[in-house]
This record gives structure tokens, C-alpha cells and sequence, in this order.
């Protein structure tokens, strides 16, 4: 197994064979190369990289712009390939999700570094959105049985364990979970044909 897999996305053929050589040199493996940002998605969703280099610099825009499309379709880590860095630039980079950055001319003991932070980074994010998915999720499903409680105890004059358990009971009955059972209580009332729940 390659230490990585990568894709290179630069229109100068010799930067792409330095940046390519390098991460061979590493144990890495290049499973693509492109060189404008239409190609930076495309190949992206097609070899599923570990990480991907891009050049600020491409004939059809620029690295941080084909970053910022990658992350919104199909992410991965982005490393940046330039010859120079401005605060703007930076900014953008940031902005656009790209997580380390490479001088050109590439020096080939920077790359080693640079991608196992870059891929390091990305699993630590992708982690903290997923458990940032789940809470809200819980948030949610608690927010329609809270609701459903309520609707509960106005139009049966149940307390609110009562109520919980009810909403419990049908949840076990019909196999789905308290929420689903919550949101189709909440429909059907919205609706205007109230339903019991056993």
C-alpha cells in the first residue's frame, strides 16, 4: 500500500514530475494528474485521492478556487503548490479548506511533512463534523418528541411522563424510533386529522 495516494493538479509539466518524483521518493503513489481547475473535481470524484496537490497558479483560474469546489462536492485534503503567498492568498486558502501549503521550487523533504499534516488535519475535521452530525441529529429527534409531548398532554391531558411513555409504547409497537413516531404525530395534527398514539 502507497503511503499515500495523489492527485497533482499543475500546468507546468516539469513542476508536475518534480512534485510526482518526490512523493515516490516518499512511498507515496500519483493516481492522477491534471493541469486547469476544470480537471481538479472530475479526477477528484474519479481516483478518490488521499490527499491532492494544487497549483495556485492554473491557466483557467487557481488552485484555491478548484479547492473550494472539491470541498464542496466530493472533499479530500487539498495541499497548495506556490511560488507565492500573500495574506489575501492565504485567507482564500483557508477559506477554501486547503490545509498546508508547499513552496515551489518544491524541496522534496517539505513534501513528506506537508501531506501527512494535510491528511492528518482532514481526518481530525471529518471527525469532529460527524460527531457534530450526530448531536444535532439528537438535538432534533428530541426537539419533534418534545413537541409531540406537548401536543400529547394539550389534547389528552397526560403528564409529561405519561405522554413519553405513550409516544415509547407506539415506538416499540411499530418498530421506528420516538422521533419518527413524534414527526408523524406532528404531521397528522398539522395536517388536521389528529391520530392517537396507543
Amino acid at each position: 500500500m502507497p503511503r499515500w495516494r495523489v492527485l497533482i493538479v499543475d500546468d507546468h509539466a516539469s513542476s508536475r514530475a518534480a512534485v510526482g518524483e518526490a512523493i515516490s521518493v516518499h512511498g507515496g503513489q500519483v493516481v492522477g494528474n491534471g493541469s486547469r481547475v476544470a480537471d481538479a473535481l472530475p479526477l477528484v470524484t474519479r481516483h478518490r485521492p488521499d490527499v491532492a496537490i494544487f497549483a495556485v497558479g492554473l491557466p483557467d483560474g487557481d488552485g484555491i478556487e478548484a479547492a473550494r469546489q472539491v470541498s464542496a462536492v466530493a472533499p479530500c485534503p487539498v495541499v497548495l503548490l506556490t511560488s507565492h503567498t500573500d495574506m489575501q492568498a492565504v485567507a482564500r486558502a483557508v477559506d477554501a479548506g486547503i490545509l498546508a501549503f508547499l513552496a515551489k521550487p518544491l524541496r522534496a523533504e517539505e513534501l513528506a511533512p506537508a501531506l501527512d499534516l494535510a491528511v492528518t488535519r482532514f481526518r481530525e475535521l471529518e471527525a469532529v463534523r460527524t460527531e457534530n452530525d450526530r448531536l444535532k441529529r439528537k438535538l432534533e429527534s428530541r426537539k419533534l418528541v418534545d413537541r409531540a409531548k406537548g401536543l400529547l398532554i394539550e389534547r389528552l391531558g397526560l403528564s409529561e411522563p405519561e405522554a413519553y411513555r405513550r409516544l415509547q409504547k407506539t415506538a416499540m409497537d411499530t418498530r421506528k424510533t420516538m422521533a419518527e413516531v413524534a414527526q408523524a404525530l406532528l404531521l397528522t395534527e398539522e395536517l388536521g386529522q389528529p391520530r392517537a398514539v396507543k
